[in-house]
């Protein structure tokens, strides 16, 4: 079976597991590639769901966005709206050509809009089924500092591991993720604290986003304290930041830098409450993943990583941070990377990437090639 009728059918029969009528929102970036979504497509309907195709130009989209006012945004809520009332799945195929696309849609706008869909986004995200993927484009391959067919050889692969394998290999570290109170990240310029004690985890292989590979929880909101110094890029509205720094007191983002501009980073910050305060720490491990590309459905699964996100937390995992932004960042602590360690409970379980408790070990797959 070739790679795009494989991840076809893992989408309908793993990832979200249809069921007979249930209707399937497809949403594309892109029509590049009609022969994956006709695969998908033949996968939907030989669950007996129901499929539904909606092609969106993220250039168009961006350049509408430009001059949007209340009545539009308005507008958009109530298609949103009716889009999770009526559909019980999504699929969304997202295909970058520009990550500055949305840079010049006025801050304003975002916050308003962001506001708007908050409602519809989190019905979406928490109580109906999706999966997010990205289909391979040449920027992608640029960042990724391969040539395009070499990525696009890369982007398959990856995207189709054994998620199965994966997740029985992530319950012995769910089980220590679950009963653990205090959690510290040490790494270069990185040195923070703060509790997760009943907030649970989740296992992300396959299920949601494509390529996957993690394990969450999220921090008791007000108990985060120190500084986190990321290694990777950290994209978000039309803008790349590098190096970004956060310092917290009492799980409030108090002070934030960058490479670039600290003002721009801040405003994101300043978008509402909730956007100084984390609802996401997680550990990364996807076996194909090991170096960032500035995108962050690929960055966040990188083995011997940790996103740890400023914004609004899962409902599952639920610490009582509401926000419009959502902005997984990353940090690699691999030993190529800078190095460091993380310890649940004053108990060393991961140094330089690298899980060092027995039961852990298979999640370092360090023979790859079985995944």
């Amino acid at each position: 079976m070739d790679k795009k009728r494989e991840l076809a059918n893992l989408i309908a029969n793993y990832s979200l597991d249809l069921q007979k009528g249930e209707r399937v929102m497809i949403e594309a970036q892109t029509l590049k590639d009609r022969e994956f979504l006709m695969n998908l497509i033949d996968a939907i309907y030989d669950r007996g769901a129901i499929p539904i195709l909606e092609v969106r130009d993220s250039i168009l989209g961006n350049y509408m966005s430009l001059r949007s006012d209340e009545k539009r945004i308005n507008l958009i809520k109530q298609i949103r709206e009716f889009e999770v009332e009526h559909f019980d799945a999504y699929i969304h195929i997202r295909y970058n050509e520009n990550d500055y696309e949305s840079k010049n849609i006025p801050a304003d706008v975002r916050k308003k809009q962001g506001q708007a869909l908050l409602k519809a986004s989190d019905i979406r995200v928490n109580e109906r089924k999706w999966v997010l993927l990205n289909y391979p484009s040449p920027v992608d391959a640029y960042k990724a500092e391969m040539s395009t067919v070499d990525f696009e050889r890369f982007a398959w692969d990856v995207m189709t591991v054994d998620y199965r394998k994966m997740k029985d290999a992530v319950l012995p570290l769910k089980k220590l993720m679950d009963k653990t109170d205090k959690v510290r990240i040490v790494a270069p310029d990185t040195d923070i604290t703060f509790s997760i004690k009943g907030m649970g985890s989740v296992p992300c292989c396959g299920e949601m986003n494509i390529p996957d590979g993690e394990l969450y929880s999220a921090p008791i909101k007000k108990s985060v304290n120190g500084k986190i110094t990321y290694n990777t890029p950290c994209p978000y509205q039309g803008m790349v930041f590098h190096h970004v720094s956060l310092e917290f007191k009492e799980g409030k983002i108090i002070r934030a830098t960058c490479d670039e501009d600290n003002e721009k980073l801040n405003e994101i910050f300043d978008t509402d409450e909730g956007a100084r305060y984390v609802g996401e720490f997680s550990l990364g491990f996807n076996p194909m993943i090991l170096h960032p590309m500035g995108d962050i459905l690929f960055d966040e699964k990188i083995l011997g990583s940790l996103h740890f996100t400023p914004g609004r937390a899962y409902k599952d995992c639920y610490n009582g941070n509401d926000s419009a932004i959502h902005w997984d960042m990353v940090l690699i602590q691999r030993e190529d990377y800078g190095g460091g360690e993380i310890y649940f409970d004053d108990v060393l379980i991961r140094q330089n990437g690298k899980f060092v408790l027995d039961e852990l070990k298979p999640l370092n797959f360090e023979n790859r090639g079985t995944i």
